[in-house]
C-alpha cells in the first residue's frame, strides 16, 4: 500500500496525539501528560492563531504512519524564508517503508512552492539511523553550523 502524504487538519489531532506519543517513548519519555493536554497542546500548536507550526502527516491506508513538524523562518538568504524541519518521525512498524522519504520529498515541494531558498534541519548526534536516512537522500552534514538551545522551563 503506499503512502499519502497530506497537510495536518484537526480531524486528524486524535491520531496525531497517539503517534507523538510514540516519538516522546522513542526520545525517552517516561511519564506523559495525560491525553486529555497533549490533544490541546497539538490544537494550539497547529490550528489556532498564531500558530507554532504545521505538520505533513503520512498515511497508509486509514493509518497515520508518520509526521513532519516544520515552521517557516525568515530571514534566510537575502529577505527570502527558509522552512525549518523540526521533527521527522516516522511510526517504528512503518519504518524503511517509504514514508520518511515520502515525508521529505513532500517538504521539499512545499519549500519550492512557498519559494524558499532552503530546508534547515538538525538531528541529534548520536541518532546514527536519522544520519543514514537523510545521507540517503544525498544529504550532507553541514559542518559550518552549531545549534544552540536555552531551556526556559
Amino acid at each position: 500500500m503506499t503512502v499519502k502524504v497530506v497537510p495536518a487538519t484537526p480531524d486528524h489531532v486524535e491520531a496525531l496525539v497517539g503517534l507523538l506519543e510514540e516519538m516522546d517513548r522513542y526520545y525517552g519519555a517516561i511519564e506523559l501528560d495525560p491525553v486529555e493536554v497533549r490533544t490541546r497542546q497539538v490544537q494550539q500548536a497547529l490550528f489556532t492563531e498564531p500558530r507554532a507550526g504545521f505538520a505533513l502527516l503520512a498515511w497508509r491506508g486509514e493509518q497515520l504512519v508518520g509526521v513532519a513538524s516544520y515552521s517557516f523562518l525568515w530571514p534566510a538568504v537575502g529577505l527570502t524564508r527558509s522552512l525549518y524541519l523540526k521533527e521527522l518521525y516516522v511510526a517504528e512498524s512503518a519504518q524503511r517503508q517509504g514514508a520518511g522519504t515520502a515525508l521529505m520529498n513532500a517538504l521539499f515541494a512545499l519549500a519550492a512552492e512557498h519559494e524558499c531558498s532552503r530546508v534547515e534541519w538538525t538531528t541529534d548526534r548520536d541518532n546514527v539511523r536519522a544520519q543514514q536516512f537523510y545521507e540517503g537522500l544525498g544529504q550532507s552534514e553541514l559542518p559550518t553550523k552549531l545549534f544552540y538551545r536555552v531551556d526556559t522551563a
